[in-house]
C-alpha cells in the first residue's frame, strides 16, 4: 500500500509459458510462425485499441479467472502483415503537450516529471525530466509486476509444508515465501484471493496422525535483513509493512483481513505461534530458526500453495500490498539465481528488465513494493514498460512485415500487466478518485498505478483515447503533498483522453520501448 506522511493525507489502500517457442508438428522450434501468429493476434487488438471499459468496470477483471492453456501446435502458412492503420495516422500531442506543460506548473504538482507516449508507433508526444530517477514510491510495484510476468510462469505457485523433525513430536513450519497463508478458518473470507489456509495443514496433520509436542519455524527461504534501507520501524504499526520473512499468515496483518491492520513484528513467531494453539500446544513450544543446524529433510506431513502468479500480482497491484511485492520480488531473484534478499531483489528486477531491452540507467531500487525513500527511477522507464505492454509486435515496412521476435515475446509476456492496474474511478486505489469535475472524464477509460509517499505521488498507466486510441504516461510528483497532488495528477492523466489523430508524426520513442 502506499505510505504517506501526516503532511500527505491518509493512504488510499493502496508445461508452457505465455511466449515459449512452440514446437510445430514434427519438429523444432518455429520462432517466426509462432511471432507471426501473435502478429495477427494482436494486430486485432491494436486496430480495436485496448478496451479499457466504462465506468465502475472492474468485475471484467476481478469476476474472472485468468487460465494458461497448452500452447498449440503451429502448421501456417508464411503470412504478410499490412500496414496498421496507425501507421498512417498517428497521434498529435501538440494540443495535450501545450495543456500538460500548462499542468507542470500547478504548485499542486511540486516538481513534475512525466512522459507521455504513442505505443503504436512508438513515438514520446510529452515530456518533462524523462531521465531524471526520482522516488516512484509504489510506482515501484510496476516494476516488480513486469520483471515477476517477464521472469516467472503465470501459473507459479509458493508452497508451505510442514515437516517430520528429527527429535520426537518435533514439526518443522516451512514456507517457500508464501505470505499470503490464511489464519480464517474454511467459509470465512480470507484476506487474500484464492489463498491456502493454516486449517488445511492442521486438517492434513491429524489425517496424517502426527503427533506434536514442539514446533520449529523455518525462517531460512529468505536471506538478508528483514527491513530495507528507506523503511520506518513506525510502518509496522502503521499497517504498511511487516518484516520479511518467509513464514508469516495474512501479510502479517494482526487483523487479518483489515487491509490496514497494524502487522506483527515477528510475523513468522506469530504463524507458529497459531499453528501450535491449533495443535493445543502454548505459545512456548514455538521457536524461529534459520538454516543454521536446521534439518529439514524429513517426511512431509502437510503442504499447501498460494494462488497462481496471476491472481497475486492482481491484489498486489489493484491494493498497492507491500509485503506481496516484497514476497513476489523474492521469487523473482530466485529465479534470477540471487538470494532472496533486498539486494538479490534489485539486481534480479533490473537484469530481468534490461535482458528484455529497457533502459535501467539511473534504477537504483531498494525494495520491490515502492516503501524504500530510496528507490530512484526515471518516468521513460516506467512509460517505456507500459508501452511495450500495449504497442505492437512488429512494424510494417514495405510488402513484409519487419519481426523482431524479442519485443513480439516481450509484449506477449507484458500484456496481462493492462489488467493488473486499478481502473479510474471504479477499483482498487483509485476507486475514489478522478471523481472531480477536471478529471470525472477519465474515469473508466483510464487505468494506473498510484503510488503516495512523503512528498511523493506517482500515476503510471494508460488512458483510451477519445478517438479509440491509447496512450501511455507516467508521472511523478516531488515536493509536494498528496491532498493537492492526486487530483492534479488526476487531472493531467484525464486530458490525455483528448489526443487528436494527425498526419504528422511525433518524435521516435527511445526510451527503452
Amino acid at each position: 500500500m502506499d505510505d504517506p506522511s501526516a503532511s500527505s493525507g491518509p493512504p488510499s489502500q493502496d508445461d508452457a509459458e505465455p511466449g515459449d517457442l512452440v514446437v510445430a508438428s514434427g519438429g523444432s522450434p518455429r520462432p517466426r510462425l509462432m511471432v507471426l501468429a501473435i502478429i495477427v493476434v494482436l494486430a486485432v487488438l491494436g486496430a480495436t485499441s485496448i478496451a479499457v471499459g466504462a465506468r465502475y468496470v472492474q468485475g471484467y477483471q476481478d469476476s474472472r479467472d485468468f487460465t494458461v492453456d497448452p500452447a498449440p501446435a503451429l502448421a501456417v502458412p508464411a503470412i504478410e502483415v499490412p500496414a496498421a492503420a496507425w501507421e498512417d495516422s498517428p497521434l498529435d500531442g501538440s494540443g495535450v503537450a501545450a495543456a500538460l506543460d500548462q499542468l507542470a506548473e500547478d504548485p499542486a504538482l511540486g516538481s513534475l516529471a512525466g512522459h507521455v507516449s504513442d505505443p503504436y508507433t512508438r513515438t514520446v508526444l510529452w515530456a518533462r525530466d524523462p531521465a531524471e530517477p526520482r522516488t516512484p514510491a509504489s510506482a515501484t510495484k510496476v516494476l516488480t509486476a513486469a520483471a515477476a510476468l517477464l521472469a516467472l510462469p503465470l501459473d507459479q505457485r509458493v508452497s508451505t509444508r510442514v515437516i517430520e523433525g528429527p527429535g520426537p513430536g518435533e514439526l518443522i513450519l516451512a514456507s517457500e515465501g508464501d505470505v499470503t497463508l490464511g489464519s480464517r478458518p474454511a467459509g470465512e473470507a480470507t484476506y487474500y484471493e484464492g489463498a491456502a489456509r493454516l486449517d488445511d495443514l492442521v486438517a492434513q496433520l491429524r489425517a496424517a496422525g502426527a503427533e506434536a509436542s514442539r514446533i520449529v519455524v523455518d525462517a531460512s527461504a529468505f536471506s538478508g535483513p528483514a527491513m530495507a534501507r528507506g523503511w520506518e520501524d513506525a510502518s509496522i504499526s502503521e499497517g504498511y509493512i511487516t518484516p520479511m520473512e518467509p513464514v508469516m499468515l495474512d501479510g502479517g496483518r494482526i487483523i487479518p483481513t483489515e487491509p490496514e491492520s497494524p502487522r506483527h513484528t515477528e510475523p513468522a513467531l506469530a504463524a507458529g505461534q497459531q499453528l501450535a494453539e491449533r495443535l493445543g500446544l502454548p505459545a512456548a513450544s514455538v521457536v524461529v530458526a534459520d538454516a543454521e543446524g536446521l534439518t529439514t529433510d524429513g517426511r512431509v506431513l502437510a503442504e499447501v500453495a498460494s494462488a497462481p502468479l496471476l491472481t497475486r500480482l492482481r491484489q498486489l497491484m489493484h491494493e498497492s500490498d507491500n509485503v506481496l511485492a516484497e514476497a513476489v520480488g523474492r521469487e523473482i531473484a530466485i529465479a534470477e539465481d540471487e538470494p532472496p534478499s533486498f539486494r538479490g531483489v534489485a539486481r534480479a528486477i533490473r537484469a530481468v528488465l534490461a535482458r528484455n531491452g529497457f533502459i535501467t540507467e539511473g534504477l537504483e531500487l531498494e525494495d520491490a513494493s515502492g516503501l524504500s525513500t530510496s528507490n530512484r527511477i526515471t518516468v521513460a522507464l516506467l512509460d517505456s514498460v507500459l508501452s511495450a505492454a500495449v504497442g505492437t509486435v512488429g512494424r510494417a515496412s514495405g510488402e513484409a512485415s519487419e519481426i523482431d521476435s524479442a519485443a513480439a515475446l516481450r509484449t506477449v509476456r507484458l500484456r496481462p500487466l493492462l489488467d493488473l492496474l486499478p481502473v479510474a474511478a471504479g477499483s482498487g486505489t483509485l476507486a475514489e478518485r478522478f471523481i472531480g469535475d477536471s478529471s470525472a472524464g477519465g474515469a473508466g477509460w483510464i487505468r494506473a498505478k498510484t503510488g503516495t509517499l512523503d512528498g511523493v505521488s506517482a500515476l503510471v498507466g494508460y488512458a483510451a483515447t477519445t478517438n479509440g486510441r491509447i496512450v501511455t504516461f507516467a508521472f511523478l510528483s516531488t515536493e509536494s503533498n498528496a491532498f493537492e497532488a492526486r487530483p492534479a495528477l488526476d487531472t493531467a492523466a484525464a486530458r490525455l483522453r483528448d489526443i487528436a489523430v494527425t498526419d504528422s508524426a511525433a518524435t521516435p520513442d527511445d526510451g527503452g520501448n
